[in-house]
Order: structure tokens, then C-alpha cells, then sequence
């Protein structure tokens, strides 16, 4: 108790900053900037990167930007402080003075003092052309440029938001949040398409796996949630999932991410059915509510006159198991009941010889086993869902598919 007490003091009261004899410009990203009541002329420091440049005989303008917003920050200069350097995706940071903009088209603008230029860019061979629109077809050529354009800034920032909104819905109904592994020793898809990892260089037999046992790839968190569901009522986990799926659809990646809960003393599929549809709802409102500029440009140019469907749906029934599809998309979320019988899993196990290697599975339903249920959501495609995205490729910063690993 004593070293926590004393690790939360360090925390609070040191710091490794030494203090500055006269007070600095405030720092601001482009959002506070923009979105800043105090106009009085407050000395700021903003860095970003330059996405237009209007020179005149004695002005200056330029549109910087940060990834904090879709807007871009408005800096009036004078023209002394242009320079060759200023181009369309080159990195500044500016000084100046935050003052009430005289334009309708924004509140504020900065008035530079000072221009420094940290990263010159070729705007003549730079992919990303100034003011042209490109296709998302394009936009995959380059990874890792990308991410510098409006509309793929856009997406990103949902992204974001979203992931935001998933953690903190689950967190305000109760589940604890279950890191499961990346690496496992099982398929729980039982699809077979999985990528079995082994050590660089080494031989392939049984006696020289790192493991002792094939690895993979995890396919899903699902048989580790059953685990935890053991010892927590309500388990969730949010992390990379993979399918060796030899697939170029627009719908499938081999790198993709999920949501994925268990849920304990769960005994009717509308129990599990009304959690997925609150899920839905509840991440989708945040979105627009703290994303509405950017979903507007999404719908704008991605899919014109698109209307957010809070739950388009159909409903698949097989046994004790739910599927939630919606249009353009298909699959979005899967869920079902679990088998609880301890004598028919332990048949099926044994017809299948698999009774060793699942000995653990059937010791859940031997010691306190409860009835439970789960379901899974494909992040991906929980994004194209919202924004009308074509393809699965263009709301992952870095898509991974057949014959194709940039980066």
C-alpha cells in the first residue's frame, strides 16, 4: 500500500520538465484552435501540414492542417514570410496570434508572426495532387500517403471514434475487457484457413516447434472468452483477427479487427440479440454525434445520398445461433448459445478424436458451468455498414488480402 501511495505522489507532483523562465506560446492542435472561445489575440504555436497556399502582393494565406479535425486553420501572414518551402503538403509550424476571423466561413484565424517550414514536399511529384479528388481505387496505391487526404482522414478519425464508443459501451454495461492471444493452438472456426506461424530457419518436424504444438494465428477469441466467462459474468475482447482466405472480395481482408463478448447465465437468443442491436446503436450515435463532418464528407463523396441505417436487418436462425446481415455488406454480426451438455460434447469430441486436446473445454462444463452465449462483430464491416463504403480495403489504415502486404 505504502509503494502505491508513494508512486501515486510521484505521479501528481514531479516532473521532469524543467520550468521555463518566460512563458511560452500555448500550443494548440488545429481543433482547440478552431474551436477556441478566448479570440483576444493569445500568442499559439500550431504544427501541421500545409493544404493550400494563396500568396498575394501583401498577404499571405495558408490552410494548415494536424488530423485533429477535417477543417483546416486559416494563417494570415505577411507576404515577407513566403517562401519557395511553403507548398501543398509541406510541415510548418506557425506563431502567431489567435484572432476573430473577419470571414463567415470560419470564427478564427491565426495571424502569423513567424513560419517556420520542418518538412519540405515536391508538390510536383507528390501523388496526392492539390484540390483534385482522387479515387479510393488510387489512394491504395500509396499506404502510406494516403492517410493525408481528406477523405481517408475522415475515415480514420471514425475509426477512432468508434473504437472509442465500443470500449465505453462496454464498459458502462458491466464487461470486463479480456486481451485473449494473438498466437493460439486451436482453430475455433474450424474452417482450416489459418496461418500457422513457425521460427525463421527452423526445420519442420514436430520435435522443433516453438510452441511444442502448431501455432496460428487467431481466428477468433471466442473458446478464450468461454474461459473467462467462467470467472466474469460479461467478457469482452477487441483485437486483429486473421483468415488465410485466398479472397480479393470487397468484403474480406486477411487481417481484420472484432468484437467479440460472452456473456454468462444467458439462456435465450433475445438476450443476446438485444445487446448486439444496443451495440449497434449506441456506437453508431457517438459517431455521428462527435463525427458529423465527417460522415458528411463520407456520405458526400463516397455514397451520395447514403442514410444512416441504425438496424437494417436480417435475421438467420440455425439451432441456437444468430446472424445479423445487412445490405451491401452481408455478414455483420454472428452469435449464438453454447453447447453446455457435458456428455453430448464429450461424444462428439470422442467420434472425433479430439478428446485430449479439448480436455480443458470439456473441464469447463465439469466445474460451475453455466448457461452462456456470445456473439462477434467484424469491425470492417461495422464501418462500411455506417459510411456506405464499397470495399472492405478503405477503412483499415494498412489492408493486408491475397498477394498483397504493403508496409
Amino acid at each position: 500500500m505504502l509503494g502505491a501511495r508513494c508512486l501515486l505522489w510521484a505521479v501528481r507532483f514531479c516532473s521532469s520538465a524543467p520550468c521555463p523562465r518566460h512563458k511560452p506560446s500555448a500550443k494548440l492542435s488545429v481543433r482547440d484552435a478552431l474551436g477556441a472561445q478566448n479570440t483576444s489575440g493569445e500568442r499559439v504555436k500550431v504544427q501541421g501540414w500545409v493544404r493550400s497556399v494563396r500568396s498575394q502582393k501583401e498577404v499571405l494565406f495558408l490552410h494548415v492542417n494536424d488530423g485533429s479535425s477535417l477543417e483546416s486553420l486559416q494563417v494570415v501572414a505577411d507576404s515577407s514570410l513566403d517562401s519557395r518551402e511553403l507548398t501543398f503538403g509541406s510541415s510548418v509550424e506557425v506563431q502567431g496570434q489567435l484572432v476573430k476571423s473577419p470571414s463567415k466561413r470560419q470564427n478564427v484565424e491565426l495571424k502569423a508572426e513567424n513560419i517556420k517550414v520542418i518538412g519540405n514536399c515536391d508538390a510536383k511529384t507528390f501523388p496526392i495532387r492539390y484540390k483534385e479528388r482522387h479515387p479510393l481505387e488510387y489512394l491504395r496505391q500509396y499506404p502510406h500517403l494516403r492517410c493525408r487526404t481528406n477523405i481517408l482522414g475522415s475515415i480514420l478519425r471514425i475509426r477512432s471514434e468508434a473504437t472509442a464508443a465500443i470500449h465505453s459501451f462496454f464498459k458502462d454495461n458491466g464487461f470486463v475487457h479480456i486481451h485473449t492471444p494473438i498466437i493460439t493452438s486451436n482453430d475455433c472456426e474450424g474452417a482450416g484457413e489459418l496461418f500457422q506461424l513457425e521460427a525463421a530457419g527452423k526445420i519442420k518436424i514436430p520435435e522443433e516447434n516453438f510452441f511444442n504444438v502448431p501455432a496460428f494465428l487467431t481466428v477468433s477469441g471466442q473458446l478464450h472468452l468461454e474461459v473467462m466467462s467462467g470467472a466474469f459474468t460479461q467478457v469482452f475482447t477487441f483485437g486483429p483477427t486473421f483468415r488465410a482466405e485466398n479472397s480479393q472480395s470487397r468484403r474480406h481482408l486477411a487481417e481484420f479487427y472484432m468484437i467479440e463478448a460472452e456473456i454468462s447465465f444467458v439462456d435465450s437468443l433475445q438476450d443476446l440479440m438485444q445487446v448486439m442491436e444496443k451495440l449497434f446503436k449506441a456506437t453508431t450515435m457517438m459517431v455521428l454525434s462527435n463525427c458529423p463532418e465527417d460522415v458528411k464528407l463520407c456520405y458526400k463523396f463516397i455514397a451520395p445520398g447514403q442514410k444512416i441505417r441504425t438496424y437494417a436487418e436480417k435475421r438467420l436462425f440455425n439451432v441456437a445461433a444468430v446472424d445479423l446481415l445487412v445490405p451491401g455488406v452481408g455478414e455483420l454480426f454472428g452469435g449464438g448459445l453454447r453447447e453446455e451438455r457435458y456428455h453430448f460434447l464429450e461424444e462428439r469430441l470422442a467420434r472425433s478424436r479430439l478428446t485430449e486436446v479439448y480436455q480443458w473445454y470439456l473441464d469447463l462444463r465439469r466445474f460451475g458451468s453455466v448457461p452462456h452465449g456470445g456473439f462477434g462483430m467484424g469491425f470492417e464491416r461495422y464501418l462500411q455498414c455506417i459510411l456506405g463504403v464499397d470495399n472492405i480495403k478503405d477503412v483499415i489504415p494498412f489492408p493486408r488480402f491475397p498477394h498483397s502486404c504493403l508496409l
